[in-house]
């Protein structure tokens, strides 16, 4: 398996996922500071997470491996994998307090190795846990304090701590520190588990996620904006590509937000504003796509790509390409519209936005009530697609354009899920087309 992607509208063969646990539980305990967009049930998050799986392998006949369970299988069969997934856990673990309780607790773990399953050490991963010692006069007189350290409450969105190239897999490295370690845990899966190597491992001060690499035959996107650097991009740019060519897509603030306190997190990644449905037809938000200005760099081989004088937008641009673009709301790109998954060409997994919209509109006027002139324009414009789209009963994906562009769609509910602030695209990392 050599872990390669070159077209977005391939035959989806084998994708990676992770099932939320117990790491989510955390993470909705402050939801701002975890990045989720609100609050929601873990359990229904959860049921949504597995119905998810049985629709890729039941409706599509698609390889789906889970992160957690290939990495225990894998640790259970091969030694050497088990011993690399223990001494990850015990250089995760956080001591303090008692120098003699630290010591003792340390002792422990070596002794209590042979009892404990491999479930434990994977989980202490998730959480990255610290222990804290104070001992007091008295027989086992010890107060033992557990707390988390940044547990990876977002690992679910499994297309961002890498993404597959046709020329390999990258590495990234994630911009918000909620989520940094993540790429520890992916980086020993793609590694030991999956026994794959890694084409480049983006280095600091570079930043760059998943979700802003899109790969379409001869060229890809790459967005740089809040969640991608610079230094990240240069340092694609001197990676061996078979692309003859890299579009570089700065993230476009949104117009209906004051320039001088803008909010990222509403168009966060490439893929939550635009995506690619077919080998002939995008999705994206006019408004957003024509303000994303683009650099383009043309491939001269051997590591080396010469950026083009003239620069361009995105919508300019992937017309020029010969692609059609379905346009979508300010609402529905807030609803997650463009973050289908393309299953093959012409053939998506999207979400049921009309399912989220109130969701959303229900957030938006509590950050407009904290915030006005910040949100106040937004929240305008979202009322308005509101009545708009209810009054023609096209929220996509049920929209006239999708039928009469030949697209095949096959809508999802996931409205517990996407209050992580996703869908379906960032919910999978599509490991094989072809």
């Amino acid at each position: 398996m050599q872990g390669r992607v070159r077209a977005e509208w391939d035959p989806l063969k084998k994708v990676v996922i992770h099932r939320p646990g117990m790491e989510m539980f955390f993470g909705l305990m402050s939801p701002y500071s975890s990045l989720y967009e609100r609050a929601f049930s873990r359990s229904g998050a959860r049921r949504e997470h597995e119905i998810l799986e049985t629709i890729l392998k039941q409706e599509f006949g698609v390889e789906v491996i889970r992160l957690k369970q290939a990495t225990l299988e894998a640790a259970s069969k091969v030694p050497i994998v088990k011993r690399e997934l223990i001494n990850l856990a015990r250089e995760t673990i956080d001591y303090t307090g008692d120098a003699h309780a630290i010591a003792r607790a340390k002792e422990e773990f070596e002794e209590n190795i042979k009892y404990l399953d491999l479930a434990h050490f994977f989980n202490i991963l998730i959480i990255n846990p610290s222990l804290n010692f104070v001992v007091e006069k008295g027989t086992r007189n010890v107060q033992l304090n557990i707390t988390k350290r940044q547990p990876l409450s977002n690992l679910y969105f499994m297309r961002d701590q890498q993404f597959i190239t046709d020329s390999g897999i990258v590495l990234c490295r994630l911009a918000k520190p909620a989520r940094r370690r993540e790429t520890i845990v992916t980086k020993f899966f793609w590694e030991n588990v999956m026994g794959l190597s890694l084409l480049h491992e983006i280095e600091d001060p570079g930043t760059i996620e998943g979700g802003e690499f899109i790969p379409m035959g001869k060229f890809a996107l790459v967005g740089q904006g809040d969640r991608t650097n610079k230094e990240a991009i240069d340092q694609l740019l001197n990676l061996e590509f078979e692309f003859e060519e890299l579009a570089v897509v700065h993230q476009p603030m949104h117009p209906l937000i004051p320039s001088d306190k803008p909010d990222p997190m509403i168009n966060m990644h490439l893929d939550t504003y635009f995506n690619v449905a077919s080998s002939k037809v995008v999705v994206g938000c006019e408004m957003l796509i024509k303000e994303a200005r683009v650099e383009i760099f043309h491939n001269e081989g051997m590591g080396t790509f010469k950026k083009e004088p003239k620069e361009t937008n995105l919508y300019e641009y992937i017309t020029s390409k010969g692609f059609e673009v379905i346009d979508i709301t300010t609402l529905e790109q807030m609803s997650y519209a463009s973050n289908f998954l393309c299953i093959r060409d012409g053939h998506i997994l999207a979400v049921e936005s009309e399912r989220n919209v109130k969701n959303v509109i229900d957030n938006l006027k509590r950050s407009a009530n904290d915030d006005p002139k910040r949100y106040e324009k937004l929240l305008d414009q979202v009322k308005a697609d509101y009545e708009h789209l209810k009054n023609e009963g096209q929220f996509f994906p049920h929209k006239k354009a999708v039928y009469q562009k030949g697209l095949d769609v096959y809508p999802i509910n996931i409205p517990n899920l996407t209050g992580g602030y996703g869908a379906a695209h960032c919910m999978t990392c599509a490991l094989e087309r072809g």
